[in-house]
């Protein structure tokens, strides 16, 4: 699991262990975070996103705009 989910990008790896964790019924949200390293808070922000159909996800890209890091500005020296 952990070799497929270092091929996938952030939000396909949410996703991907909130369904699983959602497969595996109570308990599946602990047991996939020991085993991943992906923590409870993102696999249920994964099951929200989820149980939204996915409607406030980007299709092209990763992040949402205006997420992320700010630009830095280049120092003149």
């Amino acid at each position: 699991m952990n070799l497929l989910l270092s091929r996938l990008n952030e939000q396909q790896r949410r996703w991907y262990v909130a369904l699983e964790a959602q497969r595996m019924g109570h308990g599946g949200e602990k047991l996939l975070s020991a085993i991943t390293g992906i923590s409870e808070k993102t696999i249920r922000a994964g099951l929200k996103e989820l149980d939204e159909d996915l409607e406030e996800r980007p299709v092209e890209g990763v992040r949402q705009s205006g997420s992320g890091r700010l630009p830095v500005e280049k120092k003149s020296s």
